[in-house]
């Protein structure tokens, strides 16, 4: 029945106790005696003092005796208020964590699995048990390197020892071992069933890794990591800071499982992925402090591409002439979409050149010219998916035609006939499936149709929640997650997987061309 108040200078590392301010005193009692009424359930002696009324008389001790029983039994979830993002709420979570979880003497042997025999088998919390533990975080300290905490199970872990790892099938040296106090290590020279320490010296470890006696193997409970659901793209502020954001960010998806880095072929932007919008704001807040990169961010660029709509025919004369040998090249093609049954994607290249027109050997280079130049399309240089070229006829010149002026003659046959073929930009739209409780449909299909979504059809899930099926463009998809979640008051789940690419409108495609290098002139 106290406050506190935490001292936001010390970065969460300081608080004061005050009395309950007087406007929350009667707030803080009514969920005090919803407390007890809770406890009382998990001891008889509280349970009496409460059904005479005699609150008063409840000591801490007694409280705290119920509410530990009733978290052993799996009865009580206890719930604290704090700011991981502020470091806020650390120090009751600590203290209530040893008042009232279990010791490794309150639960059950933990179960494993032996990787030999495919049999479960137990281990009792002892330290004359065979070794086994459980690699639950990795982190980077900038004075010991980096850091596996470990949970040992059984057994113990000692310095200088070798420990075997079931997933990687390797022995690895234990080379110093550490009990962590906030931000100061310990030196410790045994980890013994129980307790939770830091190993240094592990090279080859994941989360989640079990650590064990080479000659009693036991792979323990791993933990599952749900993919990433939302991605920002990230560059550094200086380009000195380049090497810098790679190996910070190298680091930080070590350590965090749900954290992911790619570079996105097409766009070249790094994309860093996580779990939510506050959990990539404390990726680059750690950026920032532990390895000094400010980062620019904002959203991913989505993967347009081109296509035409139109077949067009033209004739395409390179000549050049330098005082020596020249180059000429004479090509007469017929560009086009592909045909309907042509289902491989990319280039449809039909050779109708008859009499020898163009020599055999120059063909292939006007088919290179032509797979080489779709990598950039006429509208903002996206890929073209699929073009059909028909080589018609042509000319060439016996000295000065060769395989890099026909190349060079089938860019420049490309470039002039997509600008006059009507090319579109093409968007990727994904299909999205929303499980969502039936009182909030209509806001989640009013939300989709704001991104542009169509609503192919609706499910009852056996549980009672409703299933929206629907297809929605990826660029109106950026912070859906968290948009849905405030929709729903978090109740509904989405998921999204890309379908095909689909013509844009030319306003929204005008804006698309204008953001990426100001000209939408074509559209």
């Amino acid at each position: 029945m106290k406050g506190i108040v935490w001292n936001d200078e010390t970065q969460g590392s300081e608080y004061d106790i005050i009395d309950i301010p007087a406007d929350l005193q009667a707030e803080a009692e009514e969920w005090r005696e919803k407390m007890i009424e809770l406890a009382a359930d998990y001891d008889d002696e509280l349970m009496n003092k409460y059904l005479e009324g005699d609150l008063e008389s409840i000591t801490e001790e007694e409280l705290i005796a119920a509410i530990r029983k009733g978290c052993i039994s799996m009865g009580l979830t206890p719930m604290l208020c704090g700011s991981s993002y502020k470091n806020k709420g650390v120090q009751p979570l600590l203290d209530y964590t040893c008042a009232f979880l279990p010791s490794p003497l309150d639960t059950e042997n933990v179960v494993g699995t032996n990787p030999q025999t495919k049999e479960e088998e137990d281990r009792k919390p002892s330290e004359d048990e065979k070794t086994s533990a459980l690699a639950f975080k990795i982190a980077t300290d900038p004075y010991v390197g980096r850091l596996t905490y470990v949970r040992v199970y059984s057994g113990k872990l000692q310095a200088g020892s070798y420990i075997y790892n079931t997933r990687s099938g390797k022995k690895e040296r234990v080379s110093r071992l550490f009990q962590m106090f906030s931000n100061h290590q310990n030196p410790e020279e045994v980890i013994s069933a129980g307790d939770i320490g830091a190993v240094v010296g592990l090279k080859d470890i994941h989360t989640g890794d079990t650590l064990c006696d080479e000659d009693a193997p036991i792979v323990l409970e791993s933990m599952d990591f749900p993919d990433p659901v939302i991605g920002i793209a990230v560059e550094p502020k200086t380009q000195k800071d380049l090497d810098k954001l790679s190996v910070g960010l190298a680091k930080l998806a070590e350590e965090d499982p749900t954290f992911t880095v790619r570079t996105d072929e097409q766009s070249g932007q790094t994309i860093i992925s996580g779990m939510g919008e506050l959990h990539l704001d404390i990726i680059l807040d750690r950026l920032k402090r532990e390895f000094k990169v400010e980062c620019n961010q904002g959203k991913p660029q989505v993967n347009y591409k081109e296509a035409i709509t139109k077949d067009v025919q033209l004739r395409e004369v390179y000549k050049k002439q330098s005082g020596g040998r020249g180059k000429f090249a004479d090509i007469i093609v017929k560009v086009g979409p592909v045909d309907e049954d042509f289902k491989e994607g990319g280039l449809q290249f039909i050779d109708l050149v008859k009499g020898g027109n163009i020599p055999k050997e120059f063909i292939p280079s006007v088919q290179k010219g032509f797979e080489g130049a779709m990598k950039n399309g006429v509208l903002g240089g996206y890929p073209m998916d699929s073009l059909k070229v028909e080589l018609i006829d042509g000319s060439f010149h016996p000295v000065d035609s060769d395989q890099l002026s026909f190349e060079i003659a089938a860019i420049q046959a490309y470039k002039n006939a997509c600008q006059q073929a009507k090319p579109v930009l093409m968007e990727p739209i994904m299909k999205l499936e929303v499980v969502t409780p039936e009182e909030n449909m209509g806001d989640v299909i009013g939300d989709l149709n704001k991104r542009r979504g169509q609503v192919e059809g609706m499910e009852s899930s056996r549980s009672g929640a409703r299933i929206v099926k629907a297809m929605v463009p990826l660029a109106e998809m950026f912070g859906y997650v968290t948009a849905l979640r405030t929709i729903t008051s978090g109740r509904a789940t989405s998921s999204m997987v890309y379908d095909h690419h689909a013509p844009l409108s030319s306003s929204i495609a005008k804006a698309v061309l204008t953001e990426v290098d100001g000209r939408a002139d074509l559209v």
